[in-house]
């Protein structure tokens, strides 16, 4: 065996451009197909609806692709970390539809302010995490069997508050900015020039932290490339977002990000540095990989597997408020019909494994858009609920297969 002075070079070599292109495809062919198969299902979508459809690519629509998907994929990225243990939540969507009725009960009912209703939403989600996670890791009953009681008892829960054919109706315009209100242009510009400017900074400093330590590297010019393709992608999201949608400006204007963009860019930002930079996604991640090795390397499974849950029904609670957001109202039904299958599904098609040890939060974000996207596309197609459902259902067998396929192949 060579020496590590002697080995340096070639991973070196391995990973400049052309070198990390080569690694890519070398791991596509031993079964790691990370989000390639979401990215490139996206992209044949967007196609194909923008021809059979051509209003599917207007700026209006454009727009509201993202506040469609915006509450499945604030779900989806609670989901990721439940996932990535090798469980399941059955019980996020109605869980979401608590905290929506909860915080609309504070805001309608009560007459609280917006943040004093927004704190109770988030922390009765953490309750009902703790609760779900105890009964999972401390006592030991399984996930499924645990989240499906919780499906049907936080059902219940969603018609005791709001009452059976109620609504409650929400006019608080701070909540109501949330997934209908946009970013004025010149700030969604300057976001976007801190987002790139902070990836940048992220991945040079990444490298020169990697150096430091003697472990190979990706080179400048492979960093500059995918700062170029964030620059490229997000520059033209922003310049369409901010054309004007209002077909009457002179009475009102309807330009600019909307503001749940940032929120979601937020969201995925602060989890990815949890899962990539904290010894608690370190940890997530071995007991999804093995659970009982990382028992014998002195790790808490029981504290890493009750934080996932809180973690995900929280994040169901922010996916609760953007929905209530923009439906502006919360009525029996919220976080029923297809939102648990829908955020399931977005954090499945977008790369994140059903067996465990595998996933980023930007799988949920991607798969969230693949879910809109088909939503969308065939509602403007004028398709029926069932032949949507039909279609995501087997895009989610597919990605599900995929998944299936690659574990046997690593």
């Amino acid at each position: 065996m060579p020496p590590i002075a002697a080995r340096a070079p070639a991973a070196q070599e391995r990973s400049g451009f052309g070198g990390h292109v080569r690694s890519y495809a070398v791991r596509i062919r031993g079964g790691d197909m990370g989000a390639l198969p979401a990215i490139l299902g996206l992209i044949v979508l967007c196609v194909v609806f923008a021809v059979l459809r051509p209003s599917f690519v207007s700026k209006t629509n454009f727009a509201n692709l993202f506040t469609q998907g915006a509450a499945i994929t604030i779900i989806a990225m609670g989901l990721v970390f439940v996932l990535l243990l090798g469980e399941i939540d059955l019980s996020a969507g109605f869980a979401s539809g608590v905290c929506a009725a909860v915080m609309a009960t504070l805001l309608t009912n009560n007459g609280q302010s917006w943040w004093v209703a927004v704190l109770g939403a988030l922390a009765t989600g953490a309750i009902i995490g703790v609760v779900l996670g105890f009964a999972v890791a401390r006592i030991g009953i399984p996930s499924f069997v645990v989240t499906l009681a919780a499906f049907l008892a936080l059902q219940g829960v969603v018609l005791l508050i709001i009452g059976n054919g109620g609504n409650i109706s929400i006019q608080d315009k701070t909540i109501i900015a949330i997934a209908n209100k946009n970013l004025p242009p010149v700030l969604g510009w300057a976001l976007f020039a801190i987002a790139v400017i902070g990836y940048g900074y992220v991945q040079t400093a990444r490298i020169v932290t990697r150096r430091a330590h003697g472990l190979s590297h990706t080179t400048h010019s492979v960093v500059a490339a995918r700062i170029t393709a964030l620059a490229l992608v997000g520059g033209a999201a922003v310049y369409f977002l901010n054309l004007q949608r209002s077909r009457n400006s002179a009475i009102v204007s309807l330009r600019g990000v909307p503001v749940i963009v940032p929120v979601i860019v937020a969201l995925l930002v602060f989890w990815t540095y949890v899962l990539t930079c904290t010894r608690f996604g370190r940890h997530v991640y071995a007991v999804g990989g093995n659970a009982e090795a990382a028992r014998r390397a002195g790790i808490d499974i029981i504290r890493i597997r009750v934080v996932a849950f809180v973690i995900c029904s929280t994040m169901a609670a922010m996916g609760g408020i953007a929905a209530a957001s923009r439906a502006t109202s919360v009525d029996p039904n919220a976080g029923g019909s297809n939102t648990l299958l829908y955020a399931v599904g977005a954090a499945v098609i977008g790369g994140t494994s059903l067996f465990g040890g595998k996933g980023r939060i930007l799988d949920a974000v991607l798969g969230g858009a693949v879910i809109a996207v088909i939503d969308n596309g065939m509602g403007l197609m004028g398709y029926s609920a069932g032949v949507k459902y039909i279609v995501t259902g087997s895009v989610l067998a597919l990605a599900a297969g995929v998944d299936a396929l690659s574990g046997s192949r690593r």
